[in-house]
């Protein structure tokens, strides 16, 4: 069964940083390309960022420069590294296996519970 568990979200000013992670049990990360969605109320989820079995990472236009992904292996984790962060940026955060080709990226079933992020200006 997989689960995906998100954690690091919070409070934080405009301009600071976070830490997401994302704790993965039933899949290996390793072999998963993976992604950040994020879904701001009354918007529609949107992908952030993705990192894909090679290594390779696409990142939304608006996060470009300041969020960086990346994986632990040995943790079986997915993490999201986010700085400058702005108003903007405030929304519940979800990690998920992805599938598809560029520019047409999807994500896989189970999704976690999100985690919070709230950026005060």
């Amino acid at each position: 069964q997989v689960q995906l568990v998100e954690s690091g979200g919070g409070l934080v000013q405009a301009g600071g940083s976070l830490r997401l992670s994302c704790a993965a049990s039933g899949i290996r990360i390793s072999i998963n390309a993976m992604g950040w969605y994020r879904q701001a109320p009354g918007k529609q989820r949107e992908l952030v960022a993705g990192m894909m079995n090679s290594g390779m990472t696409h990142y939304a236009d608006s996060v470009k420069g300041r969020f960086t992904i990346s994986r632990d292996n040995a943790k079986n984790t997915v993490n999201l590294q986010m700085k400058s962060l702005k108003p903007d940026d405030t929304a519940t955060y979800y990690c998920a296996r992805l599938r598809g080709a560029a520019g047409s990226y999807y994500p896989l079933p189970p999704w976690g519970q999100g985690t919070q992020v709230t950026v005060s200006s």
